[in-house]
């Protein structure tokens, strides 16, 4: 498990940050009993995630409270003791996930754009919900430190999405466990929370659209061996050998295990932010 650290104070340069947070509540219509203020309260947190601009200036981004932190671009991510990577690859064979696959469950961190003002999350659980139920997934609205987290039932996993807006920019964890292993008090849902509490977001100057996924940069080392791994793909496919599926096999951890745990099945079609949410599953 990972160890907390202190909250920075980078908001008082930003005093009007959680005001309009209070203000935008206020103004919302809570029509259903999912979506009443209480589930928008956020507890005292002891830690991230933090914007990259508010921690000392020449910092070692990858120094976590506790290990290392993967640096994705966007994003930098705590690697649990024990866990492996699975890269999803877009068809233009660029990254577009990154998950942390633990002997609980799976975990997913993404950071999207979003306004100054925060209330972006409050809006994409609510379009979450009305996806995943939509699917026919059983799903409830619980408070966590963040505030709101969606859970849903499925018939291939119980899942979790957790998400934290910040300034100009909203990370969103989603967290995929076995039937019964995806509880508010279970060692998953623990973990993944470590995760976003140490996690740090770079969010950049560039102008993009709220929603807009940031960009997965992968390390040199893991963007060197998937690229070694395509090539041999595509040599076996030029020397006529018969081609049978492979099953998707995590990069090596920190650690270099070689035996990753077995991570819930997920859906490998993605769409854009207006499909299915079991079909944004990696995002």
């Amino acid at each position: 498990m990972f160890g907390r650290r202190k909250k920075a104070e980078a908001e008082a340069d930003r005093p009007d940050f959680f005001e309009d947070a209070e203000m935008d509540a206020a103004e919302d219509d809570a029509d259903a009993a999912d979506y009443e203020d209480d589930y928008d309260a956020v507890t005292e947190v002891d830690g991230g995630p933090y914007d990259a601009d508010d921690l000392e200036s020449g910092a070692d981004l990858t120094v976590g409270e506790v290990g290392t932190r993967l640096d994705l671009g966007s994003v930098l991510v705590p690697m649990p003791q024990g866990a492996q990577l699975q890269v999803e690859m877009a068809p233009d064979g660029s990254p577009q996930a990154v998950h942390l696959v633990t002997q609980h469950g799976r975990i997913t961190v993404a950071a999207y754009a979003a306004p100054k003002s925060p209330g972006q999350w409050r809006e994409v659980a609510g379009d979450l919900a009305e996806s995943l139920r939509n699917d026919n997934a059983t799903v409830s609205v619980e408070s966590g430190p963040w505030g709101r987290e969606v859970f849903a039932v499925t018939p291939n996993a119980d899942l979790r999405f957790i998400g934290v807006d910040g300034y100009r920019w909203m990370v969103r964890c989603v967290v995929a466990g076995p039937s019964g292993g995806n509880t508010t008090d279970s060692e998953l849902v623990a973990t993944a929370r470590a995760i976003l509490r140490d996690t740090v977001v770079k969010r950049g100057n560039e102008p993009n659209p709220v929603r807009t996924p940031l960009p997965v940069v992968l390390p040199d080392a893991l963007a060197q061996q998937l690229a070694a791994a395509h090539q041999q793909q595509l040599a076996q496919q030029q020397g006529g050998a018969p081609q049978q599926p492979a099953p998707q096999q995590p990069a090596p951890g920190p650690q270099g295990e070689q035996q990753p745990p077995q991570a819930p099945a997920q859906p490998q079609q993605r769409r854009g932010e207006s499909g299915s949410a079991m079909q944004q599953l990696g995002r």
